[in-house]
């Protein structure tokens, strides 16, 4: 459930703020932990529309938040002294997302035919991740289930929060760049053609630029379909492109050699591949398997790359350390020097999971400076697009002015 709460902090602020709980009581322990007392909580009902909820379950669409709320739920609940199987069927009445509730209900009757839980949630890959399988797994057998399911939980928010800030940094950009395309086209189908037959029955000679603008908008007006086929043919190209493994790499490439961009994917995958492994390995999973884990859940090629070599060299009795080192064009320094620390003190998984804090914090930052970056390039670019356009338009009405 998601709760709309007010809370007084230690230093005596009041403060409000939205998180996810089974219950008030849940929501307050949560709290308590970060030193807030809860004063007032009141759970948000989502509003589902019909075609929504339709749609979810025609795809079977589970989203990352639902997925989030239903592990915590489940870790808390067992916690408290539910069975597994009660607490599945708890956490399917209560779930809205049909497509959800059907898998969580398939989950509890193979529970209850005996099933273990981690074999059982394999059966829905789209669904739970191998990372999830990975560490109920290594829960189940070391009988730490409900501590596995609060690190998977942890693991997934932090996952979460994570791309919710980089689409955040990303979302005005691109609203702005769309808003400038749409606003072009416009200009040059209805806008132009009228100031054409204007300057051609004014009989005004044209400078360069204006011909370049009036050459633009006639081949738009005049080849309208022409024109939208090609659009959605690039942007289809484009789509099938990055699906195969070489326009994966080179999309890859480019995400780790654009300026701004290049720093913040390194760190990102930086951060993922360290949190996952501590996460794993502090589960109980051994070092071989989470890294195969691992190298499953960083989306860049070549980060999953080193991670095979990382896998490889491991086997042959090579620090993880060393591979980190070697690689210091895809993971900076103080990973290496971490994990290094890590291997040698015999806490690992704590170096790690500082780690992934550190670099975490850095995203966060840098995604609120690559906003704060973009939007004067952003304001600069469409000046000079609306200055140069104003200008090829206005230099002809000028002269026929000066001849006057």
């Amino acid at each position: 459930m998601l709760f709309k709460y007010k809370a007084k902090t230690s230093a005596g602020a009041i403060i409000d703020g939205e998180a996810e709980a089974i219950n008030k009581f849940s929501l307050a322990a949560q709290l308590k932990k970060k030193n807030f007392t809860v004063i007032l909580a009141k759970e948000i009902q989502e509003r589902r529309s019909y075609l929504r909820a339709y749609l979810e379950e025609v795809l079977g669409v589970v989203h990352l938040s639902e997925k989030i709320v239903f592990i915590r739920s489940l870790g808390a609940m067992m916690e408290a002294g539910l069975s597994l199987s009660r607490a599945l069927s708890v956490l399917g009445k209560q779930t809205k997302n049909r497509a959800f509730q059907k898998i969580i209900n398939e989950i509890e009757r193979d529970i209850t035919k005996g099933s273990s839980l981690n074999e059982t949630i394999e059966r829905f890959p789209g669904v739970f991740s191998d990372l999830s399988v990975a560490m109920i797994k290594a829960g189940e057998e070391s009988g730490k289930l409900s501590e596995s399911l609060k690190v998977v939980a942890e693991q997934l928010d932090k996952n979460y929060q994570l791309k919710k800030k980089i689409r955040g940094a990303l979302f005005y950009p691109a609203v702005i760049i769309v808003a400038m395309a749409v606003i072009g086209v416009i200009m040059l189908t209805y806008v132009v053609p009228i100031l054409t037959s204007t300057f051609k029955e004014l009989g005004v000679e044209l400078p360069f630029a204006t011909k370049v603008v009036i050459g633009v908008s006639s081949f738009l007006v005049n080849y309208t379909i022409l024109v939208l086929s090609l659009v959605v043919a690039f942007i289809v190209a484009i789509i099938f492109s990055v699906r195969t493994s070489r326009g994966k790499r080179i999309l890859d490439f480019l995400f780790l050699k654009i300026p701004l961009i290049g720093g913040l994917t390194k760190e990102i995958n930086s951060a993922r591949t360290a949190r996952t492994l501590s996460s794993l390995l502090t589960a109980g999973v051994t070092i071989l398997d989470a890294l195969n884990t691992t190298k499953d859940v960083v989306q860049n090629s070549y980060y999953k790359k080193v991670l095979e070599d990382a896998h490889a060299a491991v086997q042959r009795g090579t620090p993880l350390s060393f591979v980190f080192n070697h690689n210091q064009d895809l993971y900076p320094v103080l990973v290496g020097e971490m994990t290094a620390v890590g291997e040698e003190t015999g806490k690992l998984s704590q170096m790690l999971l500082n780690l992934a804090s550190f670099y975490e914090e850095q995203v966060a930052q840098k995604t609120k400076d690559l906003s704060t970056i973009i939007e004067p390039i952003l304001m600069i670019v469409i000046g000079l697009a609306v200055g140069l356009f104003a200008v090829s338009l206005i230099t002809p009405l000028y002269s026929v002015l000066g001849e006057v």
